[in-house]
């Protein structure tokens, strides 16, 4: 079969049209929320004393690191937990619990809402809650349940939506109370001072009626309104009530660290008592007392090691602790429990770092221990510590260890080294590729094979597809491939040419950019529109939840981000003068599509790069590059606002697109090289090498699905040390960087060796979308849309959810091969 798009045998365009549409408009079907009673009976605060509760960075510490710290564990340790949650997600649950058994913790689980709040339904909440509950069977500890916590608050996208909310958290509250046996649901709003933490308005947060949010009814939602009331769900559905309470006077001024007055935390917990007329913002009398719930008070205190000046972090933090410490036996007895946050978090786009911890410093540490021992605080375990079973059962997949896994390791290593040596025989050369066109259609395939990987983990549903596509090939995402083969293909291109028509090559890629910069422009507007439309939830690609990968760090994990914040002003007259710069910077726009922003950018500076080279610069533009990379990772800096920068830093990605045009550039060169008898053992080393990283990749502790296989070569604690320093994806950890050059020199070897065989294949599929990449790159977008409007994908349902995924991609091919509106998108 021919390896090149034809022309015949078209399906009707509007056959095509019809499939996407009715993907895209194919909307769930909402169920009434169930408004039936929910709820055991309120537990009590515990007898022994309040318990001492942890949020950690799980992506960077544990419950045993934080136990060995402090000297002993925490009586309850928080997790966010997304909605809906996927199947790796779920994982990282399982994990989560069994550290926490074994520490004898209870679990504090914060529901984290990832669609709009209208769109919990029964379904949605159902599915979260026996998720959880497959993950916590056999535990004995109490599972709090603290869903979309601070919403009270303008800054979360849950925020400030009462009546979305309180019926959304009855919706969930009844999940969990089915699925779990006594759950202990939390109502957990912030403190109201600052309430509504906004300018006085006339209308609600999205420019409508006020509604609830006017409790006063004088048509001004102000502080003068009651900043927990609209938001309560009901007695019968909160067994606990919470409030954040932090020390940080930075919200509405510059960053600087203070020590907390005195009697500041009690203030914002209100008094104990009612003294005189009620007072809406008195939380702990109106909540804890007057309606006789147990409460949770999750705190922090502000301390930025980049401020210079002020007091040290033990003044700023001791004087907090001490406070909240002294809070439970002074007067606020229905305090059940002080939760800790410990973390770090990034402000500013990485510019300021605000550390919330007093675990993590060992002399911070010993000096909070200390107060808490005399305090009435309750440290754990408060409950048998325990190797909670089934934490790895095999519905989460399954884990070789010990012999089983090094062999495997090494039976992949000697297939490799097969491979290597079976073209040695006449009958396989002739399998090899002579191709006779001047396309090289191997890059078309590891092209083809890049966006495949794009297209299946933007889409993100649980599949058999992520087997393969998830770091599976070694410590390397499809974006990393994409990044340099689009580099390669541009060497290719235009290195023949810019010897003697620079001024042409100059005029072709500057025409390129700017079509990529106005389709890019046009995508971020076209989502915008859709997102418009009633029936159309849009947020899988105007929000964006933090892996804990990005600039923000590991801390940011579980934050969910609003990527069209704001825009709505254009709708309004005058348009705010801040939003056009903001859109033509391609500061907005789906988070899957941020890396146009990239390409525009490298495709505006690429002819410099092929004038170098043209000029025999190789080592200078190398140089350079590597340069730009080193100084990138060390300081982060950003030089441009757009969105791009957070994913895609361009001082350090730069590079592989540079790699990819100089190895473009002399793609003869190299594969001569190479192909000399006395290198190819250096080839063979390159393969086998590739092997070993993959295998390495194998090694995360973390399923994608029940049929992930993990080979434990290494302990947990190790490989995530090496993963962390050498391997880290936003700023191309030199081990990642190697890895993509390795797979993409292997992965050439391989197509050159056994092209025949693996053209029939492959090609068939992945050719026809590697030269049509930026076109399938677009239209993923709008896939990704109508995906996540289908409510059967939603479930985690993994046969599906993989029948999906071939309805996808084979769309994406047949629109190719039929060349579907190819006249008005780009190729």
């Amino acid at each position: 079969m021919s390896s090149t798009v034809h022309r015949d045998r078209r399906i009707p365009a509007a056959v095509i049209l019809l499939l996407v549409l009715l993907m895209t408009v194919l909307g769930p079907v909402r169920a009434d929320p169930a408004q039936a009673t929910a709820g055991p009976q309120t537990p009590a605060v515990p007898e022994e004393g309040p318990y001492l509760g942890a949020l950690l960075d799980w992506a960077a510490d544990s419950a045993a690191g934080h136990a060995e710290r402090l000297g002993a564990p925490a009586a309850v340790y928080g997790r966010p937990v997304p909605l809906p949650m996927s199947e790796q997600e779920q994982g990282y649950l399982r994990d989560y619990f069994g550290q926490v058994a074994a520490q004898g913790a209870h679990a504090l689980l914060t529901i984290r809402p990832e669609v709009p709040l209208a769109r919990i339904d029964d379904a949605r909440a159902s599915v979260l809650a026996a998720q959880v509950a497959d993950v916590a069977e056999g535990y004995d500890g109490t599972v709090f349940i603290r869903f979309a916590p601070q919403m009270n608050v303008s800054w979360v996208p849950w925020g400030q939506q009462p009546e979305a909310y309180t019926e959304a958290f009855r919706t969930v509250a009844t999940a969990f109370d089915d699925e779990l046996e006594d759950p202990v649901l939390v109502w957990s709003p912030t403190a109201a001072e600052d309430y509504p933490f906004r300018a006085p308005s006339t209308t609600g947060p999205e420019g409508g009626t006020l509604g609830a949010l006017d409790t006063t009814g004088d048509g001004s939602w102000d502080s003068a309104d009651d900043a927990y009331g609209p938001y309560y769900p009901g007695d019968d559905v909160v067994d606990w009530v919470g409030l954040s309470i932090y020390h940080d006077e930075t919200r509405n001024g510059p960053a600087r660290n203070t020590v907390p007055p005195p009697g500041r935390f009690a203030a914002l917990l209100g008094p104990a008592a009612g003294t005189g007329p009620p007072d809406d913002a008195d939380f702990y009398a109106r909540y804890a007392v007057g309606r006789d719930k147990p409460l949770m008070v999750e705190t922090g205190a502000f301390y930025s090691p980049d401020v210079e000046g002020g007091p040290s972090e033990e003044e700023v933090k001791s004087s907090w602790w001490t406070q909240a410490l002294a809070a439970p036996a002074e007067e606020h007895d229905r305090i059940g429990a002080l939760v800790w946050n410990e973390s770090v978090e990034d402000r500013d786009e990485g510019a300021l770092t605000v550390d919330w911890r007093v675990a993590a410093d060992e002399d911070l540490a010993t000096a909070f221990a200390e107060d808490l021992d005399r305090s009435g605080v309750l440290s754990g375990p408060v409950v048998e510590r325990s190797a909670l079973a089934g934490t790895a059962p095999a519905a989460a997949g399954a884990a070789l260890d010990g012999a089983a896994a090094w062999s495997t390791a090494l039976a992949a290593l000697a297939v490799a080294l097969v491979l290597c040596l079976l073209p040695q025989l006449r009958s396989v050369r002739r399998w090899a590729y002579a191709g006779a066109s001047s396309r090289d259609v191997r890059i078309d395939m590891l092209r083809g094979m890049a966006i495949v990987f794009v297209v299946v983990n933007h889409v993100a549903l649980t599949s058999l597809f992520q087997l393969l596509t998830q770091e599976s090939i070694g410590v390397i995402s499809g974006a990393e491939l994409f990044v340099l083969l689009s580099g390669a293909v541009l060497g290719m291109v235009y290195g023949p040419r810019v010897k003697d028509h620079l001024g042409d090559v100059v005029d072709r890629t500057s025409r390129r950019a700017w079509k990529l910069y106005v389709t890019a422009l046009v995508v971020v507007l076209l989502v915008y529109a859709l997102s418009r439309l009633p029936f159309l939830d849009a947020t899988a690609v105007t929000t964006f939840t933090d892996q804990g990968t990005g600039a923000a760090g590991a801390g940011a994990a579980g934050t969910v981000y609003d990527l069209y914040a704001g825009l709505e002003g254009l709708t309004q007259f005058p348009v705010p003068a801040h939003l056009v710069p903001s859109l033509l910077l391609l500061q907005i726009g789906p988070w899957q599509f941020n890396i146009m922003g990239l390409y525009v950018i490298l495709l505006a500076l690429s002819p410099l790069v092929l004038a170098a080279l043209a000029r025999g610069r190789a080592w200078l533009v190398l140089a350079i590059s590597l340069g730009l990379y080193a100084v990138g990772t060390t300081t982060r800096f950003r030089l441009l606002p757009s969105q791009f920068e957070n994913s895609f830093p361009l001082l350090v990605w730069q590079v592989l697109f540079v790699l990819g045009m100089v190895a473009g550039y002399y793609r003869h060169e190299i594969v001569a090289w190479f192909s000399a008898p006395s290198r190819r053992v250096l080839l063979v080393a390159c393969v086998l090498l590739t092997v070993a990283l993959a295998a390495f990749s194998w090694s995360s502790p973390y399923f994608t699905n029940a049929y992930d296989v993990r080979l434990a070569l290494l302990p947990e604690s190790t490989f995530r040390t090496v993963y962390d320093g050498f391997f880290g994806r936003t700023y191309l950890g030199i081990g990642r960087l190697v890895n993509v050059l390795l797979v993409i020199i292997a992965g050439y070897a391989l197509l050159t060796a056994y092209w025949r065989p693996l053209e029939r294949l492959l090609g068939w599929f992945l050719v026809p979308l590697g030269q049509a990449t930026l076109y399938v790159f677009i239209l993923h977008v709008f896939l990704i849309l109508a995906a996540a409007n289908i409510p059967a994908l939603q479930q985690g349902d993994l046969w599906l959810n993989s029948a999906a995924y071939v309805v996808i991609l084979g769309l994406l091919w047949v629109m190719v091969r039929t060349r579907f509106l190819f006249r008005i998108i780009p190729r």
